[in-house]
């Protein structure tokens, strides 16, 4: 669970302490700090900064968050698990920039990735049928928040796709 730069020092933490023990001839140690090195390249590139990154955005910190997820070169070698909360936070924030069709693009990639549960998967839904409105797209809004209500389980979620449908009735 590091940035960039932290995870950059890691590395190089772990080169030198293999140099170091090639020197002394202790060449189980010196594997050890290479397959740590290993796996800090391979955390790099399959979970990023992306949890340091949730912590801030539930925090309400999102000038933060959004310097984490833009630490993310490459989305799409995230691991699946990571890559559905990548595109929810980048939706979201989206959304507070008033872009709506990046939102829209980020939470339709977040559709198709696992993002957390039943409410989160919800939850993007919602947002989708919410930017199919304002777009006036009925058919696309009906479809949305018709998978939204097979996932719905909170009340507040349940409002708003009431508040949905009632402004879908009205187009």
């Amino acid at each position: 669970m590091y940035n960039n730069k932290g995870r950059y020092a890691l590395m190089a933490v772990f080169i030198a302490a293999a140099l170091v023990c090639l020197y002394y001839e202790q060449y189980q140690l010196a594997a050890l700090a290479a397959f740590l090195f290993g796996f800090t390249i391979w955390s790099h590139f399959r979970h990023s900064s992306v949890l340091m990154a949730s912590k801030h955005f539930k925090n309400n910190e999102f000038g933060k968050a959004q310097l984490l997820l833009d630490e993310v070169v490459s989305p799409e070698r995230l691991a699946k698990s990571r890559r559905g909360y990548y595109e929810f936070m980048k939706g979201n924030m989206a959304l507070k920039e008033e872009e709506w069709d990046k939102a829209e693009y980020h939470f339709q990639l977040a559709s198709r990735f696992p993002v957390g549960g039943k409410t989160q998967k919800g939850y993007v839904l919602i947002h989708l049928a919410n930017l199919a409105l304002r777009k006036k797209d009925k058919e696309r809004a009906e479809a949305y928040v018709k998978l939204a209500k097979e996932l719905a389980e909170t009340a507040r979620s349940k409002d708003i796709i009431v508040k949905i449908e009632k402004e879908l009735s009205r187009l």
